[in-house]
């Protein structure tokens, strides 16, 4: 049975909502006559100015219900559906309240700030469809968890192999299991990759070394060129779970504080339209 995503929430109830909620407003923006025109400050445009501020308020609420698994409003699956397709009718939805009037002023403002929290939802939304995928198929069976405990294992049978190797190869494999990092900061998490990696240089010393080195040694060479190659595979697959997990987090460090400056700016809009306009 195929897995169905966020957006296909049953059966795609709330673009279904969506659409209607779209095709009113713009029923509404189209019917709407005035002597003045269509702007802000018409009965239309407080009309859909209200419904666009009340979408903005529940929608927000969707970061504190969402840490419920299941509550009395719905699933988190459902939540999230609700928050997809009823973020993007925003879109409509306001543009249509500033009856298409931008200046440089506090009610631009509110509006700019809600499309780049919109837009930076968009790319939540992809990460959170891509991503999981591919931490499943990069770790398989494994858990990073696992993966680490399998490098330490590693490690310990490296070391012992490299001591009666000669003087390069010994040190590259005591740089391995020294000074490879996995994680590091966020630009490291990001990358997923290190350049110059101890271990990589290892396997790469290693190889090198294949013609030089016989009888017993080739054979102790040999083993341990496979060792060091099945750390760099593990080491990179650890490196590609964290960068994964950072990218799905990353986008929450502008999606967040734009939502909050988005509610500072949607409040100093209300209060100047209602007492200074």
């Amino acid at each position: 049975m195929r897995h169905r995503t966020v957006l296909e929430y049953k059966r795609y109830r709330y673009l279904k909502l969506a659409v209607i909620v779209v095709i009113a407003a713009i029923a509404g923006y189209a019917w709407y006559g005035s002597p003045v025109g269509r702007y802000g400050g018409t009965l239309m445009g407080y009309g859909l100015g209200t419904v666009g501020a009340l979408l903005i308020l529940w929608l927000m609420w969707f970061g504190i219900q969402k840490r419920r698994y299941r509550g009395s409003t719905g699933s988190v699956q459902g939540w999230l559906s609700a928050h997809v397709y009823l973020g993007t009718t925003l879109i409509v939805v306001a543009t249509l309240h500033t009856g298409f009037q931008i200046g440089w002023n506090v009610h631009t403002l509110a509006y700019a700030l809600m499309m780049l929290v919109i837009f930076s939802g968009f790319y939540g939304l992809y990460a959170y469809l891509r991503y999981p995928q591919l931490m499943t198929e990069n770790l398989g069976e494994d858990t990073l968890d696992s993966i680490i405990l399998k490098i330490a294992d590693i490690d310990r049978e490296a070391r012992k192999l490299a001591v009666g190797m000669a003087d390069n190869i010994n040190q590259a494999v005591q740089d391995s299991l020294e000074n490879t990092r996995i994680g590091g900061g966020v630009m490291a998490q990001l990358a997923g990759r290190v350049r110059k990696c101890p271990t990589a240089n290892a396997v790469t010393v290693i190889q090198a070394s294949v013609r030089q080195v016989k009888g017993e040694e080739a054979k102790t060479n040999k083993d341990l060129y496979a060792l060091m190659l099945r750390k760099k595979n593990l080491v990179d697959r650890a490196r590609m779970d964290v960068r994964y997990k950072a990218v799905l987090d990353f986008w929450l460090f502008f999606h967040v504080p734009l939502s909050i400056a988005l509610l500072a700016a949607l409040t100093a809009h209300i209060i100047a339209v209602f007492f200074y306009w």
